[in-house]
């Protein structure tokens, strides 16, 4: 088998997972649809794994209790880690609510490729731009265990790198992002 630091010069790129986490709304999937842009502009291969792709088919058998939440993170761990395997960055969208449900999936991949990016935005912000009306839905009862209505979130002490979504501009918080990014995917 070809391994992965072979697979990483091919591809010209260290390959990493760039967890992010935050509250439905945070802004995590469009970032990382903008990011994944720049980074392919940049010549680098990305892949981007998020909610609906996952939960629509692999784990679509999951609910939110927090046992099967933690199962979703652990499958989606394992999936990142062989993608960084074959070369390629991983973008993870995930609200991951809890330090420890992190901590897992930083122990499955490895804290050095791990890179967790805290997605921050105001609570009322995220519900405000709730397109899907998952807020308003759980208000009524209608969807169980949903963060921050009535399942905690637990924001990371120590994340690599937080981003604010509000008020600031896409363009800054992507920039931001690249900044911290950039120097740990380059190739050397």
């Amino acid at each position: 088998m070809i391994d992965r630091k072979e697979k990483e010069k091919r591809l010209h790129q260290n390959s990493r997972v760039i967890w992010m986490t935050g509250y439905s709304g945070a802004g995590k999937t469009t970032l990382a649809i903008h990011l994944e842009a720049e980074l392919f502009r940049r010549g680098y291969l990305c892949y981007i794994l998020d909610g609906d792709n996952v939960r629509a088919g692999i784990n679509r058998n999951l609910t939110f209790t927090g046992e099967d939440r933690t199962e979703n993170i652990r499958r989606i761990a394992e999936i990142s880690k062989l993608f960084i395997e074959s070369g390629i960055i991983v973008i993870n969208c995930f609200i991951s609510p809890t330090e420890e449900i992190r901590n897992l999936a930083k122990a499955i991949i490895g804290k050095e490729d791990f890179i967790e990016v805290f997605v921050n935005s105001p609570f009322e912000e995220c519900e405000r731009r709730d397109v899907k009306g998952l807020y308003s839905r759980a208000r009524k009862g209608e969807i169980k265990d949903f963060t921050g209505i009535d399942s905690a979130y637990e924001a990371p002490r120590n994340p690599d790198i937080e981003v604010l979504t509000y008020p600031v501009t896409m363009e800054e918080s992507i920039r931001h992002m690249l900044d911290y990014i950039l120097p740990r995917i380059e190739y050397k």
